[in-house]
């Protein structure tokens, strides 16, 4: 009778009043489906290769446009990062003066590349980093401003 039971039967999930009689374990042709309320039903992850056939046999991965270019916020995001690394903060000088000072004094001898020592790459990471926070944070900001995020 259990093997009668484990073949023409589906769980799904705890129990219900379906298994209340006996004579309805023992009946090969029924299914029965045990339920419950606090038991989500189980849901497939989304595949896309599988979905691939909806799309006419080809995989659709991403949008089109998925990266959304606006020049609005490469523009806002630049003037944005200038205008404070322009501040004079650092012992009298800016930021982005620092970093174009040390520019110039590494190319006056462009052969030979920068030591590891030298101040350029403190300020060539600090205002790049600062610039793709500025860029990133602008991104998230703006769509999120036009697409009714918040």
């Amino acid at each position: 009778m259990a093997a009668t039971f484990a073949t023409s039967s589906t769980v799904v999930g705890l129990g219900s009043s379906s298994l209340s009689s006996p004579s309805r374990i023992s009946s090969p042709n029924r299914r029965i489906c045990l339920s419950s309320g606090f038991v989500k039903p189980t849901v497939a992850a989304r595949n896309p290769f599988r979905q691939a056939g909806s799309n006419g046999g080809r995989f659709m991965g991403f949008e089109r446009d998925w990266l959304r270019t606006d020049l609005n916020v490469i523009g806002f995001g630049l003037i944005g990062w200038l205008a404070p690394s322009s501040v004079p903060a650092i012992n009298g000088k800016s930021l982005t003066g620092l970093f174009f000072e040390s520019i110039g004094t590494e190319l006056a001898h462009f052969p030979t590349p920068p030591a590891l020592t030298s101040q350029f790459w403190l300020w060539l990471v600090t205002w790049h980093l600062g610039l793709f926070l500025c860029l990133t944070f602008g991104q998230i900001g703006f769509k999120g401003r036009t697409e009714d995020y918040f």
